[in-house]
């Protein structure tokens, strides 16, 4: 009889390897650049880079609460200082978060998990929904970007699903 596997541990290896590239991409962020932005509706590097660094603390209170309204946070986004300032930020709520999902039982990835905003729901589905694409791909969303703006900064920009021009995994 085949043994059945918990959801957690299926998510274990790709959780492990987006924080792996997404710290990877941090540690080259060009700190003294805070106000680069490729176009004036892009985010400036300031902003994006730590939000990339504290994504990992969001993903934490979608394994751990029922909802969220953001109304009724006091979220202090930390300053960029360094590469390594943010790669660390990121390690801190990495190691939170895959404890959480770590523990995560199979029938709670059903359970309804709730964004709000002065109560306007933004999002509205099952945890592992929001885990999936307010958490997981909003994380890799954003380390494109900063793949962009690296780029346009003359940084190299990490392999992450295969070679880049900078990077070539040995290939």
């Amino acid at each position: 009889m085949e043994k059945s596997v918990r959801i957690s541990e299926l998510l274990l290896t790709e959780f492990d390897e987006e924080m792996k590239k997404t710290r990877t991409t941090l540690e080259r962020v060009p700190a003294d650049r805070p106000d680069f932005s490729p176009h004036p509706r892009s985010m400036l590097l300031g902003k994006l880079a730590p939000h990339v660094a504290e994504l990992p603390a969001f993903g934490l209170i979608i394994l751990t609460t029922p909802e969220l309204d953001f109304a009724k946070g006091s979220f202090k986004p930390v300053p960029m200082e360094s590469g390594a300032q943010l790669a660390s930020v990121l390690d801190d709520g990495a190691a939170k978060t895959r404890a959480a999902l770590v523990s995560v039982p199979d029938d709670a990835w059903n359970d309804n998990w709730k964004l709000t905003m002065q109560g306007k729901a933004l999002f509205e589905g099952s945890r592992f929904l929001a885990y999936r694409q307010l958490f997981l791909n909003h994380i890799v969303h954003h380390r494109a970007q900063l793949g962009v703006y690296l780029r346009m900064n003359e940084k190299k920009v990490p392999a992450i699903y295969g070679p880049s021009a900078d990077d070539t995994l040995g290939f």
